[in-house]
């Protein structure tokens, strides 16, 4: 199965549709419940409650999900030579993974349920399509579409790479997960853990008009853990849900992200967050703030844009 521990619960719809091509007289059948298989519609609807529940079940690489709701909705209609029967299926979930296969799952269940009934009375019916008319929720929506117009700038925070006994390897990551985001990296340094140092190269990121500026390392309970003390006293706006989110993220894989003390906020219109120094921890900040994130850009747009 796929890996989605590292995903966010989001709310999650699913919208599928199955078709049927039957015979004109046969839609009134199943619309009046005149057929030799009684209650053509109430058996569909219950297959198909069981068949989105149960679609790990069926599905091997299908992620068991919590299933907060189901509709199913019947559209007929009638030419002078078939009949038409529109299934259409509703899921929502909130979880990691989307509902999109339990949805068609569902919508598919449900049309050889009235296949299965409605054939003694037509050998013509043909189930003609099942597919996903649309779906709502995960990292498409809560995401940004900058493609390459938000610059970014990685601090290294850190005595020991900076004297070059140890090797950086959580800032690379960052810096990776932030270009495969689509941001340009400007600037990536290493400086040592000391208050003026990362002071002043969070003001030169911001006077080069850097949009997003991410230090990492220093935010832990070492003596020389120095940077949210740095950073705080430059933001003219503290965002504390930004490391609430991270926090609450962390410990749910780890006890010890309590222990963080980062801090993030806004320097005019620059972004500022303080990431954690170890590989793990910075590589899960980032997973559990981007792409949401980035929305506050269109939030700062949309503000300078109106004067506010």
């Amino acid at each position: 199965m796929r890996d989605i521990h590292h995903k966010h619960h989001t709310l999650r719809i699913a919208l599928a549709e199955a078709v049927l091509r039957v015979r004109p007289e046969s839609v009134d059948v199943v619309r009046h419940n005149t057929g030799p298989k009684q209650d053509i519609l109430p058996t569909a609807r219950a297959a198909g409650y069981l068949a989105v529940k149960n679609t790990p079940g069926a599905i091997p690489l299908c992620h068991p999900l919590p299933v907060e709701a189901v509709d199913i909705d019947f559209e007929f209609s009638r030419a002078e030579d078939h009949g038409e029967i529109r299934i259409l299926l509703l899921a929502k979930t909130i979880y990691k993974t989307g509902c999109e296969v339990e949805a068609m799952h569902g919508a598919a269940v449900v049309a050889l349920t009235i296949y299965d009934m409605l054939k003694p009375v037509d050998s013509e019916i043909e189930i003609e399509k099942v597919r996903l008319v649309r779906k709502q929720g995960g990292k498409t929506d809560f995401g940004g579409q900058f493609d390459g117009t938000l610059t970014a700038a990685v601090i290294v925070c850190s005595d020991s790479v900076a004297a070059g006994n140890k090797e950086d390897k959580a800032g690379k990551v960052v810096a990776a997960k932030l270009e495969g985001m689509g941001l340009n990296l400007a600037k990536y340094t290493v400086i040592p853990d000391e208050v003026d140092r990362i002071q002043s190269e969070v003001r030169d990121s911001h006077a080069a008009a850097t949009d997003l500026i991410l230090t990492c390392g220093g935010t832990g309970l070492s003596p020389t853990d120095v940077t949210p003390e740095a950073v705080r006293p430059l933001l003219d706006r503290e965002v504390p849900g930004i490391m609430e989110a991270a926090r609450d993220y962390g410990q749910q894989r780890t006890p010890y992200a309590m222990l963080s003390r980062g801090v993030a906020g806004l320097m005019g219109r620059s972004l500022v967050i303080t990431v954690p120094g170890s590989t793990k921890g910075a590589e899960e900040t980032i997973d559990a703030l981007f792409p949401a994130a980035l929305h506050i850009f269109k939030v700062l747009e949309h503000g300078f844009r109106h004067g506010k």
